[in-house]
């Protein structure tokens, strides 16, 4: 054995293979560069997409690069290249906007054919989601493949006990030496869809997010190692609601992991309330939340020894905010399948419905950056609040413009062509 360690040349290519080995496995890599039995688990979070699942804005009836499902997937594949030990999650507000209402009837809906490819792992209903009523949304959860969970854990049937969804999922991934990691992904929804929705919500019971999460964490804690809460929620409280927020869901539950929050439509890569990581992510597929958690095997367990030093979280975006060029393009697989629900949207913003004499109903911005529409009277916003008025016999009707290009406008001929999004 002492002549077979002589030879040099065997005892280079033997080390020359070890490095390469080592470089290959990212779990061996972690652990020789830490020193410890640490891996690390990287959670991919989207929220607030709004029907963006292509390179298309229906509202302005133009090409829009600044976010869409089919660019998320090439960010994505990049990532899990890079760890395979990856879970990806989102937190609501999915099927509403971007004219996605289309194809509430279809047999696969666009946003739900992207969760299928693009390969997640669990979908938190967001408020929109109860906006075409309960029969519809369960219809379109249907339409998920086996791979994607759809979540949400306080919202109950009309019998108050059985759930409209599961209220949790739990994702396992490679741990060491053979073993798995169990993550549990917890996922509810703001309370206050009951303002929003109460007749589509009539005879429902929707509980408030903490009291469900502080129910269900002891169970959690003993089926995963760590607890990541995937909500669609905002920052604080809203209305004044507790336990609306995701600050009052850290205070009260600190064995969470971190929280993916949403509904606010900001971009924020990291903040900590009572130690634990929150992130949220711009509305419309703009960013993807690129979440690293570093976990030590202990006791038999794995677990984040410093959760404000271990658990971090950035947010990649599809266009760069200073120089606003495109960081990634649409991947084209995706694309392709997502083509005939783009023809199909694109016609439908085409689509003539009368004709616009005397000029824009909404004038040019006098201030660059702040919309017209948003500060002052305008002919669009009336016009949709007779409509309203009109179809559905209401005295009062209020409508707020959140896209900040959406208008009525002069085109050749003068035609009305409108695909108008109002929605948040």
């Amino acid at each position: 054995m002492f002549k077979f360690f002589k030879s040099k040349k065997l005892i280079s290519s033997l080390v020359a293979l070890f490095i390469g080995f080592n470089l290959a496995t990212p779990t061996l890599k972690a652990f020789a560069e830490t020193g410890s039995d640490s891996i690390n688990i990287e959670l991919l979070a989207t929220s607030d997409l709004h029907g963006k699942f292509f390179t298309w804005d229906y509202a302005t009836n133009k090409e829009d690069k600044t976010g869409s499902m089919a660019q998320l997937q090439t960010i994505l594949k990049g990532l899990r290249a890079n760890n395979p030990n990856s879970i990806l999650v989102d937190a609501g507000d999915t099927i509403q906007g971007n004219s996605s209402q289309l194809f509430l009837n279809d047999p696969i809906h666009p946003m739900i054919l992207g969760m299928n490819e693009m390969g997640y792992d669990t979908w938190s209903y967001g408020n929109h989601e109860f906006n075409y009523g309960v029969p519809t949304l369960k219809k379109i959860t249907s339409e998920l493949n086996s791979k994607t969970t759809a979540l949400c854990a306080n919202v109950y049937e009309k019998d108050g006990v059985t759930r409209l969804a599961e209220p949790y999922k739990i994702v396992e991934r490679d741990g060491l030496n053979g073993e798995k990691v169990k993550v549990a992904i917890l996922g509810m929804v703001t309370p206050n869809i009951v303002r929003w929705d109460a007749a589509n919500l009539k005879d429902y019971v929707v509980t408030n997010p903490v009291d469900e999460a502080k129910k269900l964490i002891p169970e959690l804690k003993e089926k995963a190692d760590i607890i990541i809460a995937v909500v669609h929620m905002s920052e604080s409280n809203e209305y004044d609601e507790q336990g609306s927020g995701a600050i009052d869901l850290a205070n009260a539950c600190p064995d969470l992991t971190a929280i993916v929050a949403a509904h606010e439509h900001k971009a924020m890569n990291q903040a900590f309330h009572n130690n634990i990581l929150t992130t949220e992510n711009k509305n419309g597929a703009a960013t993807l939340a690129q979440m690293n958690i570093k976990l030590v095997k202990k006791d038999n367990k794995y677990v984040v020894e410093d959760k404000t030093k271990d658990v971090t979280s950035k947010l990649v975006w599809v266009q760069d905010q200073t120089t606003k060029a495109i960081n990634y393009e649409a991947d084209a697989d995706l694309s392709s399948k997502f083509m005939t629900y783009h023809e199909r949207a694109k016609a439908d913003a085409e689509t003539v419905i009368g004709t616009l004499k005397g000029g824009d109903l909404v004038p040019s911005n006098e201030i660059n950056g702040i919309p017209s529409a948003q500060v002052q009277d305008t002919a669009m916003i009336d016009l949709i609040n007779n409509v309203q008025m009109n179809y559905t016999g209401a005295k009062v009707a209020s409508s707020a413009m959140f896209n900040a290009n959406a208008n009525i406008q002069r085109r050749k001929h003068s035609k009305i062509r409108i695909g108008i999004n109002l929605s948040i």
